[in-house]
């Protein structure tokens, strides 16, 4: 395949898909590698050091772009990127989708294939291509080196001839991927750690890394916790009691990083005004969250502010404060998944019978393959009109009301066929009750003085006709 990489055109972005160590393996791999001029640049790479690895510098990402099979990048790339991409081609990066459903569709039409890097199923074989953990894992240390360089006292306990100055307290929320980096990152530096998590299973993850676990830990909170280990949805009176639990904790706190993220939701509110309030001049507050509206109610995305002598960091894009190392892994996260589409001779050819390519697959031979961006959602909609057809039948009750005179003359000669019907009525009640009388002559048999009375009862009959 031949492969292109360009310059990232968001802004702050300085990761790059691809790196000089990647470039030998592609091209080793029987892969050709065409990068845009400066795609490295803010990755701390030169043009130099891919043409070393093997790689083809275009000036412009339209030459860049020119034969491409399949483009590699970090983010989502603009509209204009996929009129140089030729119709079969794939796309392979970070996308956001739910960000830009309008996207995932136009490259179906377009005839190109999209693969979300998010999207990779958390399977132990794709383990090496979860490009999310490997961005979240040191996007939990950055939040804390962040914090530590905020933070207007130090992190470790320091003692000296002058005094002793504590150790900063510091809580993490979150105890997943960037959680857990946070918490040995902030134990190495010397920080007092303490964090909470709605699963049971993070509190042995915590206590691991030499943190103190905070969570009430009541019934309810024992199974908490699925068959796939996802966390349950807690009940009402467990939310108010963890709500209360970390309230009381967070006053004490001299750093908070929250971490709790929903791709394609938006972040739960975790730290509310009051909370803020409690907390001591001078604490910090670092809202991972705050790409999707963050886990602070007064977090404001991409800016630093402070509210109530709290400072409160919302950095939208913290992987890319480490761009050279971020780049790294997240190149060989690619590396890794692109085998999965290629055939035995590297030319484009996805497996589409392996789970991890269907589950990163958006969009294929001009279809949407995610259900959750197809268009099939409005055409639900279309079905509600049906109702109408039920209003027009009401016009048809009252033609059969006019029709209603037409009959009433046929009902009068339809009055003798009832007439006639009730004869045949009338002659078996005649015939059961003749039944009845001829019963009563067989039990009056024995009886030889019945036949007198039996001619006294003939005589009624003619009065009953």
């Amino acid at each position: 395949m031949k492969l292109a990489v360009l310059k990232e055109r968001i802004s702050g972005e300085t990761r790059v898909a691809a790196t000089p160590e990647t470039v030998k393996k592609f091209i080793a791999a029987g892969h050709s590698v065409t990068l845009e001029t400066g795609a490295g640049t803010g990755a701390s790479i030169a043009d130099a050091h891919y043409r070393d690895a093997g790689a083809s510098i275009a000036k412009s990402a339209t030459a860049a772009l020119k034969g491409a099979d399949m483009l590699l990048c970090v983010r989502r790339p603009g509209a204009n990127v996929l009129t140089g991409l030729k119709k079969g081609a794939g796309i392979a990066g970070l996308l956001d989708p739910f960000d830009d459903m309008a996207f995932v569709r136009t490259c179906a039409t377009k005839g190109i294939d999209l693969y979300a890097m998010e999207f990779i199923p958390r399977i132990s074989r794709a383990q090496s291509m979860d490009a999310l953990s490997s961005q979240s894992n040191l996007a939990g240390y950055r939040a804390v080196i962040e914090a530590a360089a905020l933070y207007g006292r130090s992190m470790p306990m320091m003692m000296t001839a002058a005094g002793t100055v504590a150790p900063a307290k510091t809580f993490i929320m979150g105890a997943g991927v960037a959680g857990l980096q946070a918490i040995a990152t902030a134990r190495r530096l010397g920080a007092i750690v303490t964090a909470t998590d709605v699963r049971p299973a993070a509190k042995e993850q915590v206590a691991s890394l030499g943190a103190k676990f905070v969570a009430v830990e009541d019934d309810e909170f024992k199974a908490a916790e699925t068959a796939g280990g996802y966390a349950k949805q807690m009940s009402a009176d467990y939310q108010k009691k963890q709500a209360e639990l970390v309230a009381k904790h967070i006053a004490k706190q001299d750093i908070v990083i929250t971490t709790a993220l929903i791709p394609g939701r938006p972040a739960p509110k975790l730290v509310d005004e009051a909370m803020v309030k409690a907390m001591p001049p001078g604490a910090i507050i670092i809202d991972m969250a705050a790409e999707r509206g963050g886990n602070c109610t007064l977090t404001q995305p991409g800016k630093t502010i402070v509210k109530h002598g709290v400072t409160i960091a919302g950095f939208t894009n913290l992987p890319t404060r480490l761009a050279a190392a971020t780049a790294k892994l997240y190149s060989k996260n690619l590396f890794n998944f692109l085998p999965l589409l290629c055939g035995e001779k590297s030319e484009y050819a996805p497996h589409w019978d392996d789970e991890i390519v269907t589950g990163a697959n958006l969009t294929r031979a001009g279809k949407v393959t995610n259900e959750a961006f197809a268009e099939k959602k409005p055409a639900a909609k279309k079905s509600t009109p049906k109702k109408t057809p039920v209003k027009k039948a009401a016009p048809k009750k009252a033609a059969t009301k006019k029709t209603a005179p037409a009959k009433s003359p046929a009902v009068k000669k339809l009055a003798p066929k009832k007439a006639a019907t009730t004869k045949p009525v009338a002659k078996k009640a005649a015939a059961k009750k003749t039944v009845a009388k001829k019963v009563v002559p067989k039990k009056a048999a024995p009886k030889k003085a019945a036949p007198k009375h039996a001619a006294t009862k003939a005589k009624p009959k003619p009065k009953e006709s």
